[in-house]
């Protein structure tokens, strides 16, 4: 094997040519934060899909293949982590548990950072059909996944209406495997807050954390993106979930705000931004992202 760089990232999910979401999301931050990053796309399209239209590609299970062949036959498939995100076929994300075991195989302490992307608000955006593989075949090698409430609901079929309710999801989820689980958000507080929880298992010790934080009344597309990623390097540079999760919630609430700020102007007082006006502001948050000011605190539970 070829020497492996200290922090490195096999990042697959979705790309888009203009805008910020999947792995323009993901990249960024990621090498901000000191690693190299290296991207597969399972879809390359224009622009994400809540523009009025979108044009582009979509790889098969056969393209991610020959893409790993290509790695593997020149020994430069030597990865720290692994993130993945969304991914819109059976045959990829079947594909995907491959390759991961694959990696662990040849490098048992890489760890896979699994943002399994199904659906948010109550319905599936990618076929029903990819819950039984992200079950069987994803949750069983990753070492942290990021659901939010709607897919962590899906994979347990806990109906969260509590944080007593998403303990208990959390729990069925490290059952089957992942040792760190955090529910990204969840929006059963009846303050119309957002809440953040987190769990993670150590040498059979539990700790679970809970931020709450103010619902911004927007639409941002790319943030779980961001929150995996952002996620995926504190957590391996300060090795403190309590401390990772503060300081990816502290970076997300910072580039939303200078989002919707920016779009607000770019809108005109009564006009609604465009989605092209409410791109992630990524690389003006960069100051933010390298070091991010904690404005948020983990409640220990």
């Amino acid at each position: 094997m070829a020497d492996m760089p200290e922090k490195s990232v096999l990042s697959i999910q979705s790309t888009v040519v203009f805008g910020y979401v999947g792995n323009k999301s993901a990249a960024f931050p990621l090498q901000v934060l000191g690693f190299d990053v290296s991207t597969i796309n399972s879809v390359q399209f224009s622009n994400h899909t809540g523009y009025k239209c979108f044009k582009g590609q979509v790889l098969n299970s056969d393209d991610l293949a020959c893409l790993f062949d290509g790695l593997k036959e020149n020994n430069i498939s030597s990865f720290s982590h692994i993130l993945t995100g969304y991914i819109g076929s059976k045959s990829f994300l079947e594909k995907v548990a491959d390759i991961v075991v694959d990696l662990k195989t040849s490098n048992p302490s890489l760890l896979y950072v699994c943002d399994p992307v199904m659906g948010d608000h109550g319905k599936m955006y990618v076929p029903e059909e990819l819950l039984p593989v992200y079950i069987e075949k994803i949750l069983p090698i990753a070492d942290i996944v990021t659901p939010n409430q709607f897919e962590a609901e899906k994979l347990t079929g806990v109906e969260i209406s509590n944080v007593e309710d998403a303990i208990k999801a959390m729990q069925i989820l490290h059952s089957k495997g992942p040792k760190t689980v955090v529910i990204s958000s969840s929006e059963f507080a009846t303050d119309g807050t957002i809440i953040c929880l987190a769990s993670t298992v150590t040498n059979g010790c539990k700790e679970v954390y809970k931020v709450q934080f103010e619902k911004v009344p927007a639409i941002f597309v790319g943030t779980g993106d961001l929150f995996a990623a952002c996620l995926l390097a504190w957590l391996e540079k300060d090795k403190n979930l309590k401390l990772a999760l503060e300081k990816t919630i502290s970076t997300l609430q910072n580039v939303i705000k200078r989002t919707l700020d920016r779009a607000r102007v770019l809108a005109g007082e009564g006009n609604a931004p465009t989605p092209a006006q409410m791109e992630l502001q990524l690389v003006q948050s960069k100051a933010v992202i390298e070091n991010p000011p904690l404005s948020h605190t983990a409640a220990v539970l």
